[in-house]
């Protein structure tokens, strides 16, 4: 499993590494509005990323992780990060873009 999970972790370093990037050409008045965009979006992840540890973190995280994940999507909420929905969907499960149940 952790073989899976380490390039991914990976990608989110490189990706964590030019939203900071982006962030120092911004306040020279350096960025464009396109990699703002791109970095905030990655920043979003990294959100994500960080709650999804500190909930891993909690007791009985087995069951309430997927639980929360479960009433995320019912609220067209994704709790998940980008990466780890495109490990999964490479995994076999569940189509990681088909959104909330109808």
């Amino acid at each position: 499993m952790l073989e899976r999970i380490r390039p991914v972790l990976a990608e989110e370093r490189a990706e964590t590494r030019q939203m900071l990037a982006t962030y120092r050409r911004y306040v020279r008045g350096e960025a464009s509005e396109a990699e703002m965009e791109v970095a905030n979006e990655q920043f979003r992840e990294l959100l994500k990323l960080t709650g999804l540890g500190a909930l891993a973190t909690l007791p009985f995280a087995p069951v309430t992780l997927p639980a929360m994940v479960k009433v995320g999507h019912h609220f067209g909420i994704e709790i998940i990060p980008r990466a780890f929905r495109e490990l999964r969907g490479a995994g076999g499960g569940k189509d990681p873009d088909s959104g909330p149940p109808a």
